[in-house]
């Protein structure tokens, strides 16, 4: 099983501007390629201090500048707020600056109060998904194409120039029906159970498995992106649940939630969830309880665990997290993978 290391690009302290809040997304992503992670994956937020990186690709190509050889994953570019007829050229654009290690992670959005803004309802972002993945898929591998569709219609046209790497697709999905689903027509895929069960998640790696028996594809993967923190301070552990379950109060006020913004900033609000069901759902804890849990992760299947560890803590903190998990836990998990095997 790999590791990613997730950029989350947050802007808790919005006076600290986005040169260094970029900055220091660079600098993991440099870090991550040194200790020997498989690939960062960058997100795709709009008008929101969480997540927020307005270009994926953009920023996808300066990583690709100042590393060799790790992948670089969108996670994700969403389809409903963009023109595929342009984005495909950025697509193949940006496969070309980044020397082929581009992953397109695509999804329809989660935030309705961003897609609201743009001028796309919540409720428009399935469909219009759905079209505009076939429109996309359709631009890149077919040389001249015209549509006629609900939310595409165009003459003849070729987007230029054409893939000369092979773009890899992974749909973004958390439903198991819409997770197998993908998986039978080959693609891969991103989830999470984000601060759900375990049992979440056992029911998405199901049916990820169900559906990639169906495809009869080789070389299916699944990414998991998990909030994971790894440490053998408890001091260390209990600030980072801390600071995990706070930003879980924005997070959840616009996925799903009520959408209050304040000048671009999320209003915290009360969580259903308690702390206690929160600390036992996320990988937030010791060395040996970490390899533990990861260790599960091989066994059930996944290809790949996107290790989402930034909740507002200091820059070095999140370097040094980062290599202690690289140098003290995934080798033991490899090792115990192995001798499962």
């Amino acid at each position: 099983m790999d590791v990613s290391h997730f950029l989350n690009s947050h802007l808790l302290d919005v006076s600290v501007g986005g040169k260094k809040l970029w900055a220091d997304m660079l600098e993991q992503a440099v870090h991550a390629e040194a200790i020997g992670f498989r690939g960062v994956s960058v997100p795709e937020h709009h008008l929101l201090n969480i997540l927020l990186v307005p270009s994926p690709l953009q920023f996808a190509v300066a990583i690709a500048a100042r590393t060799q050889r790790i992948e670089i994953a969108s996670a994700v570019c969403q389809l409903p707020i963009r023109d595929m007829r342009i984005f495909a050229g950025e697509v193949v654009q940006a496969q070309a600056l980044c020397g082929g290690r581009l992953v397109l992670g695509v999804g329809k959005g989660a935030f309705g109060f961003e897609t609201g803004r743009i001028g796309v309802p919540m409720e428009e972002t399935k469909p219009r998904f759905e079209e505009s993945l076939a429109v996309l898929e359709a631009l890149l591998t077919r040389e001249e194409v015209s549509w006629a569709g609900q939310w595409y219609k165009f003459d003849a046209l070729t987007v230029m120039p054409r893939p000369e790497d092979p773009i890899p697709i992974a749909l973004a999905i958390m439903a198991p029906p819409g997770i197998e689903a993908a998986a039978a027509q080959g693609y891969h895929v991103q989830t999470t159970p984000l601060s759900a069960s375990h049992g979440v998640l056992e029911g998405q790696v199901a049916a990820f498995h169900r559906g990639a028996a169906m495809s009869g594809k080789m070389g299916q993967r699944l990414s998991l992106q998990r909030g994971l923190f790894v440490s053998d301070r408890p001091a260390e552990i209990e600030e980072m649940v801390t600071k995990a379950y706070k930003y879980y109060e924005s997070f959840d006020n616009v996925f799903g939630g009520p959408g209050i913004v304040d000048r671009g900033v999320i209003r915290p609000l009360p969580r259903s969830q308690s702390v206690e069901e929160f600390r036992r759902n996320v990988l937030i804890c010791g060395q040996d309880e970490m390899i533990d849990r990861l260790s599960a992760y091989a066994e059930l299947g996944i290809d790949e665990v996107i290790a989402s560890s930034n909740f507002g803590q200091a820059q070095g903190a999140v370097l040094e997290m980062m290599s202690r998990l690289a140098v003290d836990v995934m080798p033991k998990v490899a090792k115990t993978a192995r001798q499962a095997a």
